[in-house]
C-alpha cells in the first residue's frame, strides 16, 4: 500500500478488525489517557504530513499545466481498476485521434513495460513510469516524465494511471480532465463503494458493454449510481474490443481539446 497518500496500513483501528485474546485479569475496562494522547498526536502528525504532501503535489501539478500550456497541449488522466480496459481504450482512440492530432502517452504501472509496448505498436510516443510499490502516479513523476517525453506542440497526452480506484483520486498530476474507465463486470455498486474517484472525474467510460447479455448486471442501476455520485459526469458506454460507442467519446475529447486550446490562446 501507499505510505505517501496515507493509505498504508497504520495500525490505528481504521478499517482493521482486531481480535486479541486477553488473559482473564485483563478483562476489566482500562483508562489510559496517555495512550489516547499519543494516538491523537500521531494521527495529527500523519494528517499534517499528508496535507503537506498533497499541497506540494498541487504546486507541481500547476507547474505541469504551465508546461502543457507553453506546449499548447492537453492532458487527460486515465484512471480505473486493473483490467477495466484503460490500455485497450487508448489502443482504440490513438489511431482515431492520430488522423488529425499528435498523441503521446505516459504509462503508469508498478512493474513491467507491457502496456507501453502495446501503445508503442500504435505508433504514438510513449514513456513508461514504474512506481514499484506505489499505487498511483503523482505530479512530480508526471512532470519529470513529460519533460523526458518532450511531446510535440499541440499534442493530446494521455496519462494512464496505475490501476486503482482510491489513491489516484487524491493526486492532481496536471491534467485537464480525469477519465475514469470501469467495466460492467465490476458491478453497479462501484460508484457507491468508491464515490471519491467518481466525484473527481469528468468522464466515465463504462467498458465491455458487449458482455451485458451474458452477465447478471443491472446496467440502469450502474448509470443511476454513477449520476448520484457525480451528476456532472459525461458518461460513455463503450466496447473497446468491438469499437462500439467510441464516436461520442471522440467528439467529447475533441471539443475539450478545442476549448482548452482556446483558453490557452486567450
Amino acid at each position: 500500500m501507499c505510505a505517501v497518500c496515507g493509505c498504508s496500513a497504520h495500525d490505528h483501528d481504521h478499517g482493521r478488525v482486531h481480535d486479541h485474546a486477553h488473559p482473564d485479569h485483563h478483562d476489566e475496562a482500562h483508562d489510559h489517557p496517555h495512550h489516547h494522547a499519543l494516538h491523537e498526536e500521531e494521527t495529527g502528525r500523519l494528517l499534517r504530513l499528508e496535507l503537506d504532501l498533497l499541497s506540494r503535489n498541487d504546486r507541481i501539478a500547476e507547474e505541469n499545466r504551465r508546461f502543457l500550456a507553453r506546449n499548447r497541449s492537453v492532458a487527460f488522466n486515465v484512471i480505473g481498476s486493473p483490467g477495466s480496459g484503460k490500455t485497450t481504450l487508448l489502443e482504440r482512440l490513438i489511431p482515431l485521434l492520430g488522423r488529425t492530432t499528435e498523441v503521446a502517452v505516459l504509462e503508469g504501472d508498478q512493474e513491467t513495460d507491457l502496456d507501453a509496448a502495446r501503445i508503442r505498436r500504435t505508433g504514438a510516443p510513449v514513456l513508461q513510469i514504474n512506481t514499484g510499490t506505489g499505487c498511483h502516479l503523482n505530479a512530480q513523476m508526471v512532470g519529470a516524465s513529460l519533460r523526458r517525453l518532450a511531446p510535440r506542440p499541440n499534442s493530446v497526452i494521455f496519462v494512464e494511471n496505475v490501476g486503482n480506484l482510491v489513491c489516484p483520486a487524491l493526486f492532481d498530476v496536471g491534467e485537464h480532465a480525469k477519465i475514469l474507465v470501469v467495466s460492467v463486470t465490476e458491478g453497479p455498486d462501484k460508484p457507491s463503494k468508491y464515490p471519491q474517484i467518481f466525484r473527481e472525474s469528468h468522464v466515465l467510460v463504462i467498458n465491455k458493454i458487449d458482455l451485458l447479455p451474458h452477465l447478471d448486471v443491472d446496467f440502469p442501476a450502474f448509470l443511476e449510481n454513477a449520476r448520484k455520485a457525480n451528476p456532472r459526469l459525461a458518461i460513455f458506454p463503450v466496447s473497446c474490443t468491438k469499437g462500439t460507442g467510441l464516436r461520442p467519446l471522440m467528439d467529447w475529447l475533441m471539443s475539450t481539446v478545442a476549448a482548452e486550446a482556446a483558453a490557452q490562446e486567450a
